[in-house]
Formats: structure tokens, C-alpha cells, sequence
């Protein structure tokens, strides 16, 4: 029997759990008809449902009807006595754990071991003290309150580990729930056909057995109550027949009551394995086939740079030839030529002349952009643009033309082809000259990572659909307007280029051009 201590502190653990306006049965067995009031009325304040029955017979059809938090059985009563409603009540399953709390006017060893033997958690003896009545019965409303939480709780409990396992079946890779040391205690059926092991046979094993590499994540890192999701990795799974495959997994860590739990999803990566070694091996195909087209381009590109080279240098002789064989005959004629023969003579002479000029650009074009590769040297862009401006001093005073420079960086670079890039740009300025002198700037700025110079003409500009067709070999805007082989803007490029930077134009017509240079530091 519990005591009134023990009552009182699960009244008020109790009360903590259960809602407040919960009511309970409680039933009231007495013959006399007094009794049964003055029970009700003691028993009113505590706010809960009271059944009243004068018989035995009539206690055990309402306790088949109702459930009850507690029976208040008087022990003396006509046809059928407490002892023998309590021995049928306690017959019955569904009220097998019913408290029984016994009322009599009589205290007797023999009544009180008979009453326990039925079952009975305690006597109380007539007349009854109101308090005491309420203060006990009230331990067994709390008692039923909390055991109503309880169930309650459970049935909420059971409904929600029906619907975790069924997201755990509907998930669609093998799913298992470990504790921290990695003892199996959850795996849904996909787990059962990944690893050829019943579920049954699953659960309780090490799950180090089935992955060697899993580990546990560090417990430190992990942000309580919150799951920690850790990134997806590739292991290599093991079967009980012995036979590996690689396998994909993700882990999700979460703290319970019961300590640390991992939720470890396992996917067989056997295809994505084999898609990615394929790939890798048509990736290594495709790289030895580039290299040998590279290699194949490379050496077509290295023939037809000789070719041209060649063919460069070996027409200089039969141009040369022409060209002294026209003035020779010329001379000798001692203009005995008529007017037409005499200009036949000087078309000669000139598109030879003309052709002379074309195979030393062209070997010029070749030179800037051999690819080969040279140490670079600490040089002084002021120097290049005074050696480039030094080399075309006819032709600047010729045209009246002047260069302005401003202060120029020392960079890691070839001195040729800087001369030969400012030298072709300044003489492009001069040679598309508007009517007024020729004035060219030079300047540089520093970029990111790079200098950025300038050469700024006031000539005769160019129309912005032409930016890109002017830098390609052999490509001129004016014709015979303009003297000029039509390279001199695809050697700036290639020596650009060869530099490592680039190049590129701004302009208006009418307006002068600013041509741009970017070289890295």
C-alpha cells in the first residue's frame, strides 16, 4: 500500500504532466442511500465524474460500462458483500488494475488481510474523515490523469515511429540508424537487397563491418537538437559473401534522449563509378588526340612559316632583277621609248618595287611571330619608342609629323618586337595623316596586373566596323590612296600577341585613332 507521502508526491509529479480540466470516474458503492450522499458531497470538490450504485450487482454493470479511476466499495452489503463485488470486479481483465478502496465501520485483522488479498490499496474506516477521503482518492485522480498522459503520449509515440519507419522504407536508399559506437539499430528493407542480409540479421551488428571507413562525427562539432548533415562520401562496402562495391554515403547526426544517434544513407555507386572511369578514359583520348593534332598543327605551322620565309627571301632575287633589268633599259633607251612603251616600263618597275616591299614585310611578320621562346630582359619603353622613332626620321620629317612621349615603364620584356610594334604604329599614324601635321602621343597606364599604353593620332580615323578587319595580314582601308603593304597592324598584333597581351583600336573618322596595348607586369 502506498503511503499518504508517496500519494502526495505523485500528486504533485502529476500534476506537472496532466491538463488541468481532465476529469476521471469514480465510483461509489454503498447500501445506504445516506452513505452514497455524504460520499458525493465529500467528494464534489475535487471536480470529477461520481457514478453512485446501492448493490454490488449494480457496481459490476457500470464497471463494465465505464473505466474507472478509482472504486470507493462499502464492505458490508446485503446479497453480494464488498470482498465478493471486488473478486468479481478483479475478475474481469479491463479492471484487473482498478484501485479498490475499501469502506467499513469495522477494524479487523481478518477483514483487512482478505481485503489485500483481493487486491485492495486501502481501508477506510467509518466515519470518514472528509479530508483524508479526498486527500487519498485525489492521489489515484492524478494517478489516472497522468497514466491517460501517458497513453496518450504513447499512442502519439507509436504513431510517429510509424510514420519515421515508413519514410524510412519509402527513402530510396538503404537507410540505417546507428548509435555512436556504430551498433545498428534501425535499417529499412532497401538496406536488407544492398547488403543480402535480413533486416533482422542487420540490426545489433557493427556497422564497421559492412563499412570498414565509417566513422562517427565528432560530437564537439554538433549544434544540439539540430541534425547535422556531414558531406557525401564514397567508401567501399562490404557483403557477408565476401564480395565489395563502392558505395556512396551521407550521414545525418541528431541528438535524442538516449544519447547520439547517426542516420547513414548508403547508395551502391557501381554505375557512377564506371560512367566516371569511362569518362575519365574518353578524357585521356581526347587529350592524346589533341596533343598529336597539336602536335601535327605545330609542325604544319612550323613548315609553311619556312615555306613562307623562304619563298620571301628567294623571290628577292628575280624581283631584284626585274627591277635592274627595267632601269637598265630604261637607261639605255635613252628615251628613244614611246609614251606608252615608257609607261609600261615604269608599271613594271613600280609593282616589282611593289612586290619587294610585300616578301620584306611579309619575312618581318614571320620574324615577329616566331613562337620560340627568349629569356626576357629588364627593358626601357622610352628607349624603344626613341629607337623606333629614330628608325622612321625621314619619314617624320618628311610629313612635318611630331611624337610625343610621356614617362614610360621599365618592363620584362623583347626589345624587337617593342621596336617593331611602336615603329609600325607610329608610321600607321603618320601614313593615314589627315591635312593638318601629324601629332602623336604615346602614354602608359598601369592596369590590373598589366600596362596599358596608348598611341593617340589626330589622322584620318577609322570607321568602328573595321576595328577587327584592319589587324588581319594584307588587309588595307584606302587601296592605293595610301601607300602600304597591309601588314603592318598584323605584325603589331603578332608581336603583341608573342608578348602575351593584346591589342585593340578606338576611333572616329574624322577624329584620329588611339590604338591600345596591354602587356602583363
Amino acid at each position: 500500500m502506498r503511503t499518504m507521502q508517496e500519494g502526495t508526491a505523485l500528486s504533485i509529479s502529476a500534476k506537472a504532466l496532466v491538463e488541468k480540466n481532465a476529469t476521471v470516474k469514480l465510483l461509489l458503492v454503498d447500501d445506504d442511500q445516506d452513505n452514497l450522499l455524504a460520499l458525493q458531497a465529500i467528494l464534489e470538490p475535487l471536480q470529477q465524474e461520481l457514478m453512485l450504485a446501492q448493490n454490488g450487482t449494480d457496481a459490476l454493470r457500470l464497471c463494465l460500462e465505464h473505466d474507472f479511476a478509482a472504486i470507493l466499495l462499502d464492505v458490508r452489503m446485503p446479497v453480494m458483500d464488498g470482498f465478493e463485488t471486488a473478486e468479481m470486479i478483479r475478475a474481469r481483465k479491463k479492471s484487473l488494475q482498478t484501485p479498490i478502496l475499501f469502506l467499513t465501520a469495522y477494524r479487523s485483522d481478518e477483514q483487512l488481510f482478505r481485503g489485500y488479498n483481493l487486491g485492495a490499496v486501502d481501508f477506510l474506516f467509518k466515519p470518514i474523515v472528509p479530508e483524508i477521503l479526498q486527500s487519498k482518492v485525489n492521489v489515484f485522480v492524478e494517478l489516472r490523469r497522468t497514466e491517460q498522459l501517458l497513453r496518450r503520449k504513447a499512442e502519439q509515440l507509436a504513431r510517429a515511429e510509424q510514420r519515421f519507419r515508413a519514410v524510412l522504407e519509402a527513402a530510396p536508399d538503404a537507410m540505417m540508424i546507428t548509435n555512436q559506437a556504430g551498433i545498428i539499430e534501425l535499417a529499412n528493407s532497401r538496406a536488407d537487397t544492398l547488403f543480402g542480409r535480413s533486416r533482422e540479421a542487420l540490426i545489433g551488428r557493427d556497422i564497421h563491418s559492412l563499412l570498414p571507413a565509417w566513422e562517427c562525427p565528432d560530437e564537439d562539432l554538433l549544434l544540439p537538437g539540430l541534425p547535422q548533415p556531414t558531406p557525401e562520401q564514397r567508401l567501399t562496402a562490404h557483403r557477408d559473401d565476401g564480395s565489395v562495391f563502392p558505395a556512396e554515403i551521407t550521414r545525418n547526426s541528431f541528438h535524442t534522449p538516449d544519447g547520439l544517434l547517426i542516420t547513414t544513407a548508403i547508395r551502391d555507386a557501381t554505375d557512377q563509378v564506371d560512367a566516371e572511369t569511362k569518362i575519365q578514359k574518353t578524357n585521356l583520348e581526347l587529350e592524346k588526340r589533341v596533343a598529336e593534332r597539336t602536335a601535327a598543327l605545330r609542325y604544319s605551322n612550323e613548315a609553311l612559316r619556312q615555306f613562307a620565309w623562304a619563298a620571301s627571301h628567294d623571290l628577292q632575287e628575280p624581283i631584284r632583277t626585274v627591277v635592274t633589268y627595267s632601269q637598265w633599259l630604261a637607261k639605255i633607251m635613252n628615251g628613244n621609248l614611246g609614251v606608252r612603251e615608257s609607261k609600261m616600263l615604269a608599271t613594271i618597275e613600280q609593282h616589282a618595287s611593289r612586290l619587294n616591299q610585300l616578301l620584306a614585310a611579309l619575312r618581318q611578320y614571320i620574324q615577329v611571330s616566331d613562337s620560340g621562346q627568349h629569356s626576357r630582359v629588364s627593358v626601357d619603353c622610352n628607349a624603344i619608342v626613341k629607337a623606333a622613332a629614330w628608325n622612321l626620321q625621314g619619314m617624320i620629317e618628311e610629313n612635318g609629323a611630331s611624337v610625343e612621349c610621356g614617362t614610360l615603364p621599365t618592363i620584362a620584356s623583347l626589345e624587337l618586337p617593342l621596336v617593331q610594334l611602336f615603329q609600325n604604329l607610329i608610321s600607321n599614324a603618320i601614313k593615314y595623316r589627315s591635312e593638318v601635321p601629324p601629332v602623336i602621343r604615346i602614354s602608359a597606364e598601369a592596369g590590373e596586373n598589366c600596362w596599358v599604353f596608348s598611341v593617340q593620332d589626330n589622322g584620318i580615323g577609322i570607321d568602328p566596323k573595321y576595328f577587327d578587319y584592319i589587324f588581319g595580314v594584307f588587309r588595307r582601308l584606302h587601296g592605293a590612296q595610301k601607300s602600304g603593304t597591309g601588314i603592318g597592324l598584323a605584325i603589331c598584333r603578332a608581336a603583341v600577341e608573342r608578348l602575351g597581351g593584346r591589342i585593340w583600336v578606338e576611333s572616329t573618322p574624322g577624329s584620329g585613332s588611339t590604338f591600345f596595348v596591354s602587356l602583363p607586369l
